[in-house]
């Protein structure tokens, strides 16, 4: 959703007549035209004019009006249930507070914007999701050495305290960023706004303001620059590794900008990354789509995904880290082996996992709790969350250096110690929050109740005050009675009036003469005494002071916890990384996977891989594994042929998901793999067209094969399912064998290759091309019926039962006998249009059109080598001079006979 919302601007003109609360609405208004304005009064947070048209619009609420002013209020208790509707629907909302006590005000009670709510700036739990990120990105273009765009952008997320920074070269490039990030709300410059596909990745795309899009090429970089100085308090930006990152720096300050507007100046970030493309494999949008890594293609869920399949973690911090490592598959192999090493020894104890799962399971999410805690959004139960998570480390922590004890294997036992030491049990917010805050304190935190005593003197002093007042209330009734010799004489409370003795009317004669009539009601008098009035005053005065201390106490702890972030911070990380490895080893485990062998070499081999997603949707046995083998010199271009439903899109995409999980650390469903570095992973798989920006199905594949030829190389894995397939038969066939010899031909390609296809003529292609190599889905014929075998083997067919696979998807009998005569017509060159019934040229069985050379191609039109070639180098071989007349006649006849048997066609058949 783009937004450049700007609710009635102009509609705050000056008005007449003001209440002094509507002008200060109005004065408030004027600073955030951009923002509904959820105004505090009282119990109700209201919206006014267009405010309140939109707002109970979006909301489904009433609208009202006061004095002809629109209005439209919400509950101050139901906040977060409708902030959530507006953020969902792209609006930006200012939250207005009354920043002094109503009872205590002179005049009209304070009021001031406390925070800025939008799509990417969130961190109320309802409104997160608790298992993927919720960034912020903005994107700045500069300029390169040469002259070049350079696409720097920036990604936060405020709810865990992340922050990151990269620069891309193309269009393209960021278009995979965005599709990786799928970041809830982009500063984008006004220059993108109209790209659809970089828009489309946003929930929400915010245009940048002209004082955001600093003037001149520097102004972004030296702003950025500056705002991150002052931030991390550091005077180079060189241990960030961007100081040279121009864009990356400027869209980093745009960025921290956003996040202190929103939050009134209070940004808690702990620190920048700079993200080089060489760290990671490089994953374009299709790829990611196409291959279903963390949104299916059916409606964006996680049914269906490589995710669902990989997430057995237990920690909301485990389950994002687990995302990020998907999308994110590594090239270093030092860091690979270190995850593969923890894996391996997991799989061997699996008592461990079972032990690891139990303990981690009552780790609340530190990420966010820490950064609600620095926001000073937390309340009293979020702090014993923290508390209660950190006696777990203990326990983690014991589980790990037990292992690294009785380990043998001395890798296996630096490991475990290694991931143990990212564990600090912080026993000083343990014991700080056990000594302070109750066992079962309430959601709010002006409402007292949450400090135990033994903490604070002053508020002991004032609770034992209360007390002792209430207890002398408390007796008060007994008192009366007996010394009025009133029976039925009581003492209550009542929120307007206070504490009261109330006695009916025909016992009011017989009060005591220092009762005070107090209230008259119609069966009953209410009375009250000094002494009760001087308690009533104690109580009440008393309980204000305590709540108010309590919340200065509260304010002080959550403080203490927040000045610790840091160490809370490295805690939850360390936390999810045993989360997610644990969570890789328990897949292993259960899904018999392998650790695969990687290195810095070509190969690709796989021996009985599997579909990791595919294969739990079967039952056990039924998926049938195929074997993989590939590399840069012998066989880097498989062409693989068979009919659809074959399973060649699922062989594809399995070779590509089982390298993506090597490569994210993960074992792999295989009996053994063998993996050389894969740079980038491209997959031109399925067809789908893109409407919205003027796509059709041929042009997103044209698209996506161009990006492919473009930037794949020699370490890259590319996959291609039937190019050429959008358009007329021969250019179809013509660009699926271009791009194929350009894929094996040119220096700066060369990588590892599958190409499906239907086009049988591209088999031919193993004859001229040393490196490509055919494979085949074979199938078995059965009285017409088709039997699947689901393996791949060497060589090729020549067939794609294409009727047969429309019978089984349940086209009518008789299109099915229709389609095959009209098979039997194309193969004889010669094709009987039927007419509509009743006409002449039906009653006489239709008629006949020749097809030679147009919907059949002729063989000798595209095969490089054809029989008829074979005549021509026959004759052309022939050595007349040392040749009898008689044998030259007889070679000459029996040249003549293969001609005509072969039907070579004529130069004019052909061009026509």
């Amino acid at each position: 959703m783009i937004t450049d919302l700007h609710i009635r601007g102009e509609g705050l003109a000056k008005k007449g007549n003001l209440t002094p609360l509507m002008a200060q609405y109005y004065s408030t208004k004027e600073k955030y035209k951009d923002c509904i304005l959820l105004y505090r009064i009282g119990d109700f947070y209201e919206t006014f004019d267009e405010d309140a048209v939109v707002t109970s619009k979006a909301l489904d609420i009433v609208l009202t009006a006061r004095q002809g002013t629109p209005l439209a209020g919400i509950p101050y208790h139901a906040l977060d249930s409708y902030l959530g509707k507006l953020v969902k629907k792209g609006f930006k909302v200012a939250i207005c507070e009354q920043t002094e006590d109503p009872k205590l005000a002179k005049g009209l009670v304070k009021r001031e914007v406390v925070r800025l709510v939008t799509p990417g700036t969130l961190i109320e739990d309802v409104l997160l999701d608790q298992r993927s990120n919720n960034y912020l990105s903005a994107i700045y273009i500069g300029k390169g050495p040469d002259g070049h765009h350079v696409h720097g952008i920036a990604t936060a997320d405020i709810s865990t305290g992340d922050f990151f920074a990269t620069e891309l070269g193309t269009l393209q490039d960021l278009q995979a960023e965005l599709s990786r990030i799928r970041p809830a709300e982009c500063l984008m410059p006004h220059e993108l706004m109209q790209n659809k596909a970089l828009t489309g990745l946003c929930g929400s795309v915010v245009a940048q303001k002209e004082e955001q899009e600093w003037a001149g090429e520097e102004g972004g970089p030296a702003h950025g620059a500056t705002a991150l100085k002052e931030h991390f308090k550091v005077p180079s930006l060189q241990p960030f590794g961007c100081e040279d990152r121009l864009s990356a720096v400027a869209a980093a300050g745009l960025v921290l900008d956003y996040i202190k507007a929103s939050s009134m100046g209070e940004v808690h970030i702990d620190g920048l990354r700079y993200q080089t493309s060489s760290r990671f494999m490089s994953l374009d949008a299709s790829t990611m789509r196409n291959l279903e890594l963390v949104q299916n293609i059916r409606n964006g869920g996680t049914e269906g995904t490589l995710l669902e399949v990989m997430d057995r973690t237990v920690t909301p911090m485990g389950a994002r880290l687990l995302r990020r490592w998907l999308l994110q598959p590594l090239l270093d192999l030092k860091e690979l082996s270190k995850r593969h090493d923890v894996v391996e020894a997991m799989t061997r104890d699996l008592l461990l996992i079972g032990e690891l799962d139990e303990v981690m399971k009552g780790f609340h999410d530190l990420e966010r709790l820490t950064s609600k805690i620095q926001y000073g959004s937390a309340n009293a139960r979020n702090l014993l969350a923290v508390k209660n998570s950190l006696r777990l480390v203990g326990n983690l922590k014991g589980l790990l250096r037990g292992r690294a004890e009785a380990a043998t294997v001395e890798k296996a036992a630096g490991l475990f110690r290694g991931l143990a030491e990212g564990l600090n049990e912080l026993n000083v917010i343990v014991e700080l929050l056990d000594r302070a805050i109750v066992d079962e304190p309430p959601t709010g935190v002006k409402d007292g109740g949450m400090i135990k005593p033994g903490h604070s003197e002053e508020l002991d002093g004032l609770n034992a005050s209360v007390k002792d007042a209430r207890d002398w209330i408390s007796g008060l009734e007994k008192r009366e009675r007996e010394r009025s010799g009133i029976k039925t004489l009581r003492v209550g409370f009542n929120s307007v009036f206070g504490y009261y003795i109330e006695v009916s009317r025909g016992q009011a004669e017989r009060v005591p003469k220092d009762y005070m009539r107090k209230q008259t009601l119609v069966n009953a008098e209410r009375f009250i005494t000094e002494e009760l009035k001087r308690y009533e005053e104690l109580v009440l005065s008393a309980d204000e002071k305590i709540k108010a201390l309590e919340f200065e106490l509260f304010d002080k702890i959550r403080l203490k916890v927040a000045e610790m972030s840091g160490a809370l911070l490295k805690v939850a990380r360390t936390v999810a990384e045993i989360d997610v490895l644990r969570s890789l080893a328990d897949v292993a485990v259960h899904g018999n996977y392998v650790r695969p062998t990687l290195s810095d070499g070509t190969s690709l081999v796989i021996k009985d891989g599997r579909h990791p997603v595919i294969e739990t949707k079967l039952a056990s046995g039924e998926f049938v594994p195929n074997d993989t083998t590939m590399d840069c010199e012998e066989s880097q271009l498989i062409i693989l042929t068979g009919p659809n439903m074959a399973g060649k899109s699922t062989y594809m995409r399995q070779v590509a998901l089982i390298a993506i999980l090597a490569q994210m650390g993960s074992f792999v469903p295989a009996r053994e793999a063998t993996i050389g570095l894969v740079d980038k992973v491209f997959t031109r798989v399925g067809a789908s067209d893109d409407l919205a920006r003027g796509q059709s199905t041929f042009m997103v594949e044209m698209v996506e094969t161009a990006t492919i030829l473009h930037t794949s190389t020699r370490r890259s894995l590319v996959l291609l399912d039937e190019i050429g397939r959008g358009t007329a038969t021969f250019d179809g066939l013509s660009l699926a064998w271009a791009v194929a010899e350009e894929l094996h031909n040119d220096p700066r390609l060369g990588g590892k290759t599958i190409f499906a296809t239907h086009y049988h003529q591209l088999t031919e292609l193993t004859k001229v091309l040393p490196r490509a190599k055919n494979f085949h889905m074979p199938v078995k014929e059965q009285d017409d019926e088709l039997v699947f075998l689901r393996k791949v083997l060497p060589g090729s067919v020549d067939k794609s039962y294409g009727i047969q696979v429309a019978k089984l998807a349940g086209i009518p009998h008789r299109v099915i006998d229709r389609a095959k005569e009209v098979l039997e017509s194309l193969e004889a060159e010669e094709l009987v249009v039927l007419e509509e019934p009743g006409t002449d040229r039906a009653k006489k069985g239709g008629h006949k059109v020749r097809v030679s050379g147009q919907t059949k191609p002729s063989f000798t039109q595209l095969v490089l080598f054809s029989d008829g070639d074979k005549v021509t180098k026959e004759l052309s071989d022939l050595d007349l001079s040392n040749m009898t007349p008689l044998e030259a006649l007889n070679k000459l006849s029996e040249l003549q006979r293969k001609a005509k048997e072969h039907r070579i066609a004529p130069e004019k058949e052909v061009k026509d």
